[in-house]
């Protein structure tokens, strides 16, 4: 574990563990560019990797997330998707073999690598 702490990680249903697989592959390697391109000081979000410039997820293992969403009739299923995707980038995060802190800023999870 490299989260300090108890930390709750939530089962992500309505996709195949092959797309939860491909997600979690795709969410580490953008963890893996940020500590390697951002100042290690700085704490990163599923916004900050999935989000501003990287919004449009078409093309992307994340995609599975927002049809899913949207084939349920969800009002807002950008927000279900994120949402969605926080919880599997917490699994990745707490399953990485580097250590990484955790905060909660209004309701987002942050992180940062603690650079061992």
């Amino acid at each position: 574990m490299s989260l300090e702490g108890l930390h709750q990680i939530k089962e992500v249903t309505g996709i195949c563990k092959c797309e939860t697989a491909a997600i979690k592959h795709f969410l580490q390697g953008a963890i893996y560019c940020w500590c390697k391109n951002i100042n290690q000081n700085e704490w990163f979000s599923l916004s900050e990797l999935m989000g501003g410039k990287n919004f449009y997820w078409e093309g992307t293992p994340l995609m599975c997330l927002y049809t899913k969403h949207e084939k349920k009739g969800s009002e807002n299923p950008v927000n279900q998707a994120g949402i969605d995707a926080g919880w599997l980038l917490k699994a990745v995060v707490n399953n990485d073999s580097r250590k990484f802190e955790t905060k909660k800023e209004y309701r987002k999870r942050m992180y940062r690598w603690c650079g061992e």
